[in-house]
Formats: structure tokens, C-alpha cells, sequence
């Protein structure tokens, strides 16, 4: 298990971009969280896969559970590595599926590979770059879903938060599939609101996945969309149901009230 001093302090390394940092879970024995300039950027349990201590990663869970027939296959685009936490969940609930992991940061990630290895790698391939330039070279039609979970530190790069962005991301998915993004905001949720309308530049359906205390501008915290190109595609009223069991539920919000949500609204558009 490590010293006291090892789980208290981590195991740190300077990496292109900055310091990262891998810190034990002192009550779990396969649990790490990791840090990039201090700020937490994910948490992976490498006995247990499944086991997601964020609940932003866990929103994002429900739409892979959602969006196929139990224990399918799926072709994945990870836009963010971290430690790895979707891919190792999609490993152990989606057996032989196909993914592509995209980070910028090569050393991040050897550094991620070298403490808390993927434990079945089987499947899993790394793009190392910029993510809107690396899904800019994607053929069109190529995956059933795309995770979007790029930061720097804690926000969200300008770079993949326009309508381009968006309608690429659109292009490399199949016709039934579905974008889950994770974006961080706090009241009066101005971020989430621009990027609901960017994405609904490029996607027919959409939801937000969200705590009703961020809702009500009570705390900062995690937003989760849920995009897909065929409209009605979303199955929120599974969602819903997965959400609202949850032990920090959240709701679904859709249709009218993701429109009353955003009215006003304008999509991001650089220059």
C-alpha cells in the first residue's frame, strides 16, 4: 500500500504542459486520484473500473450504458486522457470495443501508463496533439461515440468549445451517434448556456446532465451534454432514471426546458 508520506503526497512528475501528481486513495486499494497543477482531473480505480468517484464521470457512465444494448461494443474517441477513467470503463462494461485516446500532453500520459497502467490495453490506441487539430484529420462516420473531457487546468480550451469544433465532432460520428461532454461551470451557468447553443448548431437532439443545486446557482460544479445527430436519439428518460438513483442525483433537461434554459443565449464562434 505505500507509506503514509507516498499516499499523502503522491507520486509527482513535471510533464510538457506542467506538474502532474498520482495520489493514493487511502480507502480503496486501487484507487488514485490524479492531479494537474493542483487541480483534480480524475480519479481511477485500476482493481475496479467501474467505480467512479466523480460524478461528472459517472454522468458521462449513464450515456455510454444508454446509448447501445448492454455489453455491445463500441467505436470510442477520447478527447482527453487523464488517467484513463471512460476508457477503463468501457473496457470492463463494453468488452472489444475500439478506442482512440487523444492528449496533448505524450508525458502525461507515459507518466499515467507507468504508475496506474491500463490493466487491458486490448483495443485502445493514443493520438498524441492538439484535439480540434486531430479530429479535424478524422474521416467522417468513424465512431459511435466521442468523450470530450479536454482542460487546461480547469477550464475548458477555447479551441474546443466553438460552433467548428462542434460540427466536426459532428462529422467524425456515425448518423445514430452521440457526443457526451463535460463542461465545468458555476451560477449563472453563462459557459453551459453558449455551449448548449454551439452545440445545437451541429446536433439535432441534446440534454444536459446536471445537479439541480448547480440548477439553482447554489455551487460550482460539472455540467454533462449529451448530443446526437438523429433527432430523438437520446434516451432521456433512461437518463433520468439512472440519474435520479445516483447518490448525488441529478435531472435531465431537455426540450422546453433546456429552450427556457438557453433562451438568449448565442453560439461560441472564434474569430
Amino acid at each position: 500500500m505505500g507509506t503514509w508520506r507516498e499516499i499523502v503526497d503522491g507520486i509527482g512528475e513535471r510533464t510538457e504542459f506542467g506538474n502532474a501528481r498520482l495520489v493514493r486513495d487511502p480507502r480503496r486499494k486501487g484507487g488514485w486520484t490524479l492531479l494537474f497543477e493542483e487541480v483534480q482531473q480524475s480519479y481511477v480505480d485500476v482493481a475496479d473500473p467501474t467505480h467512479l468517484s466523480f460524478e461528472y464521470a459517472r454522468r458521462i457512465a449513464a450515456v455510454v450504458d444508454t446509448m447501445a444494448p448492454a455489453g455491445a461494443p463500441l467505436r470510442v474517441l477520447h478527447l482527453g486522457g487523464g488517467a484513463f477513467t471512460m476508457p477503463r470503463y468501457v473496457t470492463a462494461t463494453r468488452p472489444g470495443s475500439t478506442q482512440v485516446i487523444v492528449e496533448r500532453d505524450r508525458q502525461l500520459a507515459e507518466f499515467v501508463q507507468r504508475v496506474v497502467p491500463l490493466r487491458d490495453p486490448a483495443g485502445i490506441s493514443f493520438v498524441f496533439g492538439d484535439a480540434r487539430r486531430v479530429v479535424s484529420d478524422i474521416p467522417a462516420s468513424s465512431y459511435d461515440l466521442v468523450i470530450g473531457d479536454v482542460y487546461d487546468a480547469a477550464q475548458m480550451p477555447e479551441s474546443v468549445s466553438d460552433v467548428t469544433f462542434a460540427a466536426e465532432v459532428a462529422r467524425v460520428l456515425r448518423p445514430d451517434g452521440v457526443y457526451a461532454v463535460n463542461v465545468a461551470d458555476l451560477a449563472p451557468l453563462a459557459f453551459s448556456r453558449g455551449q448548449a447553443a454551439t452545440l445545437r448548431t451541429a446536433f439535432d437532439d441534446l440534454c444536459l446532465l446536471v445537479r439541480p443545486e448547480l440548477l439553482r446557482g447554489r455551487r460550482f460544479g460539472n455540467v454533462v451534454f449529451a448530443a446526437a445527430k438523429a433527432p430523438d436519439r437520446l434516451p432521456v428518460a433512461r437518463l433520468a432514471a439512472i440519474l435520479g438513483r445516483d447518490r448525488q442525483p441529478a435531472q435531465v433537461v431537455s426540450g422546453a426546458g433546456l429552450d427556457l434554459l438557453t433562451a438568449g443565449a448565442d453560439p461560441v464562434v472564434l474569430p
